[in-house]
Formats: C-alpha cells, sequence, structure tokens
C-alpha cells in the first residue's frame, strides 16, 4: 500500500524520481586545541575556508545571474554579506587566538552568539535571520572539515531532494546539477525555499514534517505539487498514473502557447485585460513571449535592496528609461518604494528606520513620506521617465486618504521643478494606488474618487485582514485567499471602482492562480497582472467561463452567512467550466 504524506503545495508539477535524502544538519564540530606556534596557520585555514564558502556563493551565483532572477539573487547576496561581515569572521578569528582552539568550534561558537542575538528579538522576520546565520557558519564549517562537496551531478540528476530545510545557495546549485524536484521538512508558502521553487518552475512541497523518518535515499517517490502531496511505496498502478498526468501537463503547457495571440475574452463577451509583474528590466522579454498587453506591477525596490548606497534620480531614470524602450510601446506600472516587513536593505538611512514590527511600521508609502530626500528623487525619476512613454504611478501600502493628498502634492512640486528646468514629462500620467489594507479596502469609494487606478495587493491584504505574518511558518497555514472577509474586500474594493469608473486590477498571487480565476471573474475582475509564467493558463480558464453566470453565484456566496453553503458555491464556482 502507498505512502501518502502531505505538506504544502509551493509549485506545481508532477516529479517522478528516486529521493535524495539530504542530512547536512548532522555535521558533527568537535573542540580540539591548537598549540601556540600553529594559532597563525589555523586563523590562515579560516581565512581560506571562509573564502573557499565565498567563492562558492560567487559562483552558484553567476549562474542565476544568467536567469535573471531577481529574488534568488538577493537571497544568495544576503548570505555572501554575512560571510564577509567582520562580526562573524574576526571574532571568530579573536576566539581561535584566545581560546587556542579549532576554527570550526570557535565559529560554531560565534554563530551561536549572533543566532542568540536574532532570536531573542521580538520581531519575526529578523528572529527568522538566524537561520541564515546557521546556513553561512555550517557552509564555511563543512569547508574546514572537507565536507563542502556538493553531489556530483551523476549523482544528483533526475532525483528528488528532501532535506530539512534549503538555502537559497543549495537550491539553486541543485537544480543546476538536474534535480527535478524538492520536499523539505520545515517551510511556508512564502518560505525562501519556496519562492525559489515557484521561480525555477520546479515541483515542490514544503511542510512535510518528518518526512525524512519515512523516505530512504533511493526510495522511488512522486510529488504531486498540485495536491501537495508526497507518495512513496508506490506500486506500477500508481506509477502508470501518474506518468500519464505528468506527460498530460507538458501537453497542456505546449497547447496554451496557441492561445498566445488570441484576446482574453469570457464566453459571454467580457473583455479581460492581462498584464504582468516584473522586478528588473530583463524581466521584459517574458512579457512579449506571452504577449501580455503590458507592466501592471514594477517592483523597484530591487533597485534598493543588496547595496550600501541609495540609487540616485539618474541610475532610478535610466533603469526606468530601459524598461519603456524594452516595452516598445506597451504600458508601464511604476510602484513607487516599497520597503520594510520582508523586503529590508543594507543602507542604515532606511533600515534604521524600519522597526520594530516591520509589517505594522514605517513601510512602502509610510517611509516614504516620513523621508521625502529618499522619495523626491524616484517621483522626479518616474516623472522624467513618463516622457518616454506610456507610465503609470502607483502608490504602495495606502491606508488613509490623506497620504494620497500628500503624495499628489509632492507629485505637484517635483512638476513645477521638473517644468522650471525645462525638462519634460507627461503631466497627465495618471496616478494609482494599491489596496492593500482592510481600512482602505473599506474605503475604496474614497480612493476610486480621488485616484485614476487601483490595484488590489492581496499578499498583504490577506495578511492584515486575518491578521497573521505571512512570513511566519508557524502561522502562516491560516494564510487563506478565500475567507469571507478577504473576498467581502475585494468585491468591495472592485465596486467602487466601477461606480466611479475607476479601473481595478489585481497583481497579488491570487491573480495568477489560476485555481481562483474564476472566483475573480465572478467578483468582477477585468484587469489582471501577474508572473508572466501564469499568464497563459489564467487566459485558458478566462476564455472558457460564463462571467454572467460566475457572477450569480459569486453574489449568492457574498450574502450567505452558512459556511457549508459557502464552502458548497466555492466548490461550484472554482470548478465551474
Amino acid at each position: 500500500m502507498a505512502l501518502q504524506l502531505s505538506g504544502i503545495s509551493v509549485s506545481r508539477g508532477i516529479a517522478i524520481g528516486d529521493a535524495l535524502v539530504l542530512q547536512r544538519d548532522e555535521l558533527e564540530v568537535l573542540e580540539y586545541a591548537i598549540p601556540e606556534q600553529h594559532i597563525n596557520n589555523e586563523i590562515h585555514r579560516f581565512k581560506q575556508a571562509a573564502i573557499t564558502a565565498k567563492n562558492q556563493l560567487n559562483s552558484i551565483r553567476q549562474k542565476i545571474i544568467d536567469q535573471k532572477n531577481a529574488e534568488v539573487i538577493a537571497f544568495i547576496d544576503a548570505h555572501i554579506l554575512m560571510i564577509s561581515d567582520s562580526t562573524l569572521i574576526n571574532t571568530t578569528e579573536d576566539i581561535i587566538k584566545q581560546r587556542r582552539c579549532n576554527a570550526e568550534w570557535a565559529l560554531q561558537i560565534q554563530g551561536n552568539n549572533l543566532a542568540q542575538v536574532f532570536e531573542e528579538m521580538d520581531d519575526i522576520y529578523l528572529c527568522k535571520r538566524k537561520d541564515d546565520i546557521h546556513h553561512v557558519v555550517k557552509r564555511i564549517q563543512r569547508v574546514l572539515v572537507n565536507r563542502d562537496t556538493p553531489q556530483q551531478d551523476e549523482d544528483v540528476k533526475g532525483r528528488i531532494l528532501l532535506a530539512d530545510d534549503l538555502t537559497p545557495a543549495d537550491t539553486i546549485l541543485m537544480q543546476h546539477q538536474g534535480i527535478i524536484g524538492f520536499i523539505t521538512e520545515s517551510g511556508g508558502p512564502l518560505s525562501h525555499t519556496a519562492i525559489i521553487a515557484r521561480s525555477l518552475g520546479i515541483p515542490a512541497i514544503v511542510g512535510i514534517k518528518n518526512a525524512r523518518h519515512y523516505i530512504k535515499d533511493n526510495d522511488t517517490i512522486i510529488i504531486d505539487g498540485q495536491q501537495g502531496v508526497l507518495i512513496a511505496d508506490i506500486d506500477d498502478t500508481i506509477k502508470h498514473f501518474y506518468h500519464k498526468r505528468q506527460k498530460e501537463l507538458i501537453q497542456y503547457k505546449k497547447n496554451l502557447q496557441q492561445i498566445k495571440k488570441q484576446p482574453a475574452i469570457t464566453r459571454d463577451g467580457q473583455v479581460i485585460h492581462l498584464q504582468t509583474n516584473i522586478e528588473l528590466a530583463e524581466d521584459v522579454k517574458t512579457i512579449h513571449k506571452v504577449m501580455a498587453e503590458g507592466v501592471g506591477l514594477y517592483r523597484t525596490e530591487f533597485l534598493y535592496m543588496n547595496r550600501d548606497d541609495i540609487p540616485d534620480e539618474e541610475e532610478q531614470l535610466s533603469q526606468y528609461r530601459k524598461v519603456i524602450r524594452s516595452l516598445k510601446g506597451l504600458p508601464l506600472t511604476i510602484r513607487t518604494l516599497d520597503l520594510g516587513a520582508d523586503k529590508n536593505v543594507e543602507n542604515t538611512q532606511i533600515s534604521d528606520k524600519i522597526s520594530p514590527n516591520p509589517a505594522l511600521g514605517l513601510r512602502a508609502i509610510r517611509l516614504c513620506l516620513n523621508n521625502p530626500s529618499l522619495f523626491k528623487p524616484q517621483l522626479r525619476a518616474i516623472m522624467r521617465a513618463s516622457a518616454y512613454g506610456p507610465v503609470r504611478l502607483m502608490i504602495p501600502m495606502l491606508s488613509n486618504i490623506h497620504e494620497v493628498q500628500q503624495v499628489r502634492e509632492l507629485i505637484r512640486e517635483t512638476q513645477r521643478e521638473l517644468e522650471n528646468m525645462g525638462i519634460g514629462f507627461d503631466p497627465h500620467m495618471a496616478i494609482g494606488g494599491m489596496i492593500e489594507t482592510p481600512a482602505a479596502a473599506i474605503s475604496a469609494h474614497m480612493f476610486a474618487q480621488q485616484l485614476d487606478f487601483l490595484s488590489i495587493g492581496t499578499n498583504d491584504l490577506i495578511q492584515y485582514t486575518l491578521a497573521i505574518d505571512r512570513i511566519d511558518d508557524e502561522v502562516n497555514y491560516l494564510y487563506d485567499p478565500l475567507h469571507p472577509a478577504v473576498l467581502e474586500l475585494i468585491h468591495r474594493t472592485i465596486s467602487a471602482g466601477k461606480k466611479t469608473k475607476t479601473n481595478v486590477a489585481l497583481c497579488g498571487e491570487m491573480a495568477g492562480n489560476p485555481h481562483y480565476t474564476r472566483l475573480l471573474l465572478g467578483l468582477g475582475l477585468t484587469h489582471f497582472s501577474m508572473p508572466a509564467s501564469s499568464l497563459l493558463e489564467v487566459k485558458a480558464i478566462i476564455n472558457k467561463s460564463d462571467t454572467e453566470h460566475l457572477s450569480k453565484l459569486t453574489r449568492k456566496l457574498l450574502r450567505s452567512n452558512n459556511q457549508d453553503r459557502i464552502n458548497a458555491l466555492l466548490e461550484e464556482i472554482l470548478n465551474n467550466e
């Protein structure tokens, strides 16, 4: 009888292969004394190990750069910075001298000290940084004990990786070696591992507790990324079934290419607009591949991350112009700086302000309005960029209408400055805002009257509505896009837009998940923005949907106060053909 273990699906698809069970967390480090005359040699050995570990990460990073994967690069850069940090390196050297002990042990002491500091912090994001410390320390220790060599390509190719957790670097390296799927015992849908798995398009499940207790090396297993299930002890019938499903999925993706040039239009004639989300100028090529209508969300914070300084107006303008030119006339929606919470920077001018509770504190537009010297150069760069193509400006994390008024005043001030200097810009550039807090959704009718467009950011809207930290894997099981309160707020925002004839888009994770497409159509959504990799699949569902019928079902759903009835209606809407 087959063994089935359930976890959290973070990247869809099916993988069938032999298990590769990682036990790297079992590295044993022992203390031994170093004769005084050999202390300098021991320090040299430690320094060389740190350099080797750093070179490993830089090598992996180079491969990632080739893939233009900004989120993964950010994780790798954070670990490279840690290896270079004097708090870790210099203090470890001091411990070697003072205790006359081996480098592995000295590093263990300092790693534990640093992890303890993070662990005692109240902030959950910073508390979780202790995991990064452990990852970096173990990487250097593996070099010191000659266990740094990853599995050879021929050993891992075509296999499914099982681990307690994975560092971004380990995950990327294994993927380059031909790993076809990932399973981790810890982590949640928004963990680093999950984000990377989605970025790489590899089937992955996280949060299967004790998976390595049940699965041995070389066991043939299946990842069902759609259902979030790991299957072992499989017989020929199950294997045949999943091989067939796998072929069907591959064929399905090929077939999607045929609708690339078709418009997104429902069976009852509703035209739906599909745009994409991007982080870097290089991402634009993916837009042309799926023939999206433009960029509904350009995340500009990546310009600020993993560097010590702040990009000036000219650097930002140069980057925006590059994107505009690549888009060849398609519209670009630039979101102003959204730093804070889970998106931090090295620069202390910014990072010192983001505390003590980053999710509820000084982040996004709050941080920018608090620091005009940070915000104004970006506003000027966006305004100047508007002279080169169709640009829209979008304000993140609005919670009250006064914030809109403050931004509009800064924009008017910027326009006057540019006019006086004879610098061109589009005086009619559309100004929009993101609806990400319950307060903004409830007040959507007010925002719709003062803004040219709205965009619903479901990732944060769900987090704030349900009062859960979405990066905390102890509570993220409560993260529920289908919660009645969330659906009510999305519907309220869309309705406010219709009453005032203000375009309302949705650019959060829900927009790119085909599972929710029919529900969003039923709620009245006509503008989607998502990762390019999801666009054709969402379009295929749209083209098979009847919005009039879905709207009737959704109205019943929103009026219902019976959970069983709600569940039945959700089932009917989500699976409606």
